[in-house]
Order: structure tokens, then sequence, then C-alpha cells
């Protein structure tokens, strides 16, 4: 999972750490799940960078298709988003980052980023380097999505493949 989102559950463990400590009570394991689910985008990014190098190909100058930024499948809500978090890391790191999804047509800028981006279509998934599965839509075909990808990392097992990447050279 490449992380949470929404408007309370990233939250949450940081509120319930603060809030256990004035009670005398220890948070360490509480604590430590907050961190994670800091973590997990950056991990996305990391095993997205293994899985280029695994086929000759640097991240910078990489272009990778971010399927979608919704922080949960079905909605359009994007507090919180892990995906916000992955593309800008993944833009920092040089790679070409574009995005589809059902509910925005464009990104713009929000309270925490400013991204600028407009939705691509799904045409020619060839010409990515890798498709990146953040959301997992009901709207999309994940069988048509692996077929005409050459490589995809699916961080929420909807392809029912691998859990993380589905290699089509």
């Amino acid at each position: 999972m490449p992380g949470l989102g929404g408007h309370g559950i990233p939250l949450d463990p940081f509120y319930l750490s603060w809030k256990a400590k004035e009670f005398d009570f220890s948070t360490r394991f509480i604590e430590m799940a907050g961190e994670i689910n800091v973590a997990m985008p950056y991990h996305i990014v990391e095993f997205i960078t293994e899985a280029l190098n695994g086929r000759s190909k640097a991240l910078k100058g990489s272009k990778v298709l971010i399927l979608c930024v919704s922080y949960k499948k079905d909605i359009d809500d994007l507090r919180e988003s892990p995906a916000i978090t992955i593309i800008e890391v993944l833009q920092k790191h040089g790679a070409l980052v574009s995005y589809n999804g059902p509910y925005f047509p464009k990104i713009g800028k929000g309270r925490k980023y400013d991204l600028q981006m407009q939705r691509v279509p799904l045409d020619d998934l060839g010409q990515y380097d890798c498709v990146v599965i953040v959301t997992d839509h009901s709207d999309y075909d994940y069988q048509q999505i692996v077929d005409a990808s050459q490589l995809v990392v699916d961080t929420r097992n909807a392809t029912a493949g691998d859990p993380l990447t589905e290699d089509r050279s």
C-alpha cells in the first residue's frame, strides 16, 4: 500500500500518541505506525527505482504514469493523498511524471503542493517506462493496462499478479 490519506487517518496516530502521553501511556507502537504511514510513498519511489533499474533504466528521464491521485478507491478526494508525495519525489529525482484518474482533470495548487498538471488519456501506455497503480479505482481495466504497459508497479494488487510489479518485456 502506498500510504494512507484522507482527513483523519494519517493524523490520528500522532494525535492518539500526543493524547496518551498526557496520561503517561507508552506510545512507541502508535508512533511507529504513524512513521511507517508517512514513509510509504518514499518506499514506493524506491521500489519504482529498483523496478526501472532491473530493466537497465534510470529513474531520471524515465516516463512514469501515475494511476490515480485520490487517496482512496472510487472517491474524489486528494487530502493527504500518497500519490501527491509520490509524484513530487519522482519529479525531484528527474522522472517525467504524468497522471490519469477519473476524478481530477487537473491538479493545481493545494495546501501542501503545487503540481500544475493535466490528466493524460490512457492512450499508448507503451510510451511510459513505468505505470504505477497508486489508487485502484473501479473504472480501470487492469488487464488492458498490464497488457499495454512495459512495466507496472501495482501498489494495491489491482492486477492480482505479483503485488508490486508486472514486467511486460
